[in-house]
């Protein structure tokens, strides 16, 4: 099988509710159903290329901060993404920080990008991705929310009725011990 642009399904997903595999991107049920189940997961935000985004038909990226940016203990991003994000800027990929962090720490980092943001996000609530999606003028259908955690981003972004990356975490081992414990529920959901 492959995904909705031409790509080998490689990952599969285990449903809660019925204890089948399904491929990840090829699933029978309403948005509603499954909230746990990212779009499109990718190992590195980089791998997010204009190219590919326009593949994806999105325009508008909401991104979290802490290991998806980031190292959870880092105030910087790492040179790569910092041109990472450049090129999407230079695209026109409309861009948002959307964080639970609080907002003088969000607010500083964003600085440091030159980025919007939203923190206290509240995520898994759909409130602060909408929020970000309004006050920016992001077309909901063409935008997507990329982030490290299920519990936390795609759930929200799903509620919120967009598109879900998920990324793998950058060093996890530095996480709170509150996201680490959710992270071996997350791998039973098909990380």
């Amino acid at each position: 099988m492959k995904d909705e642009v031409g790509r080998p399904l490689s990952s599969l997903i285990l449903h809660p509710s019925s204890l089948i595999l399904l491929p990840t991107t090829h699933y029978p049920l309403p948005t509603v159903f499954h909230p746990f189940t990212p779009h499109v997961r990718i190992e590195s935000v980089t791998e997010l290329s204009p190219a590919r985004l326009r593949e994806l038909g999105l325009d508008a990226l909401l991104l979290d901060v802490d290991c998806t940016l980031k190292r959870y203990r880092a105030g910087e991003v790492t040179p790569e993404v910092a041109a990472w994000l450049e090129a999407l800027r230079a695209a026109g990929v409309g861009l948002c920080l959307v964080s639970n962090g609080r907002g003088p720490r969000i607010g500083r980092f964003a600085a440091t990008l030159d980025l919007p943001f939203v923190s206290g996000a509240l995520k898994p609530l759909p409130f602060g991705c909408r929020r970000a999606v309004r006050q920016q003028g992001f077309d909901r259908a063409r935008t997507a929310i990329v982030g490290d955690q299920i519990f936390a981003d795609i759930v929200a972004g799903r509620l919120a009725g967009l598109r879900t990356i998920l990324v793998r975490p950058i060093h996890p081992e530095e996480e709170p011990w509150f996201t680490r414990l959710k992270r071996p529920l997350e791998r039973m959901l098909g990380r």
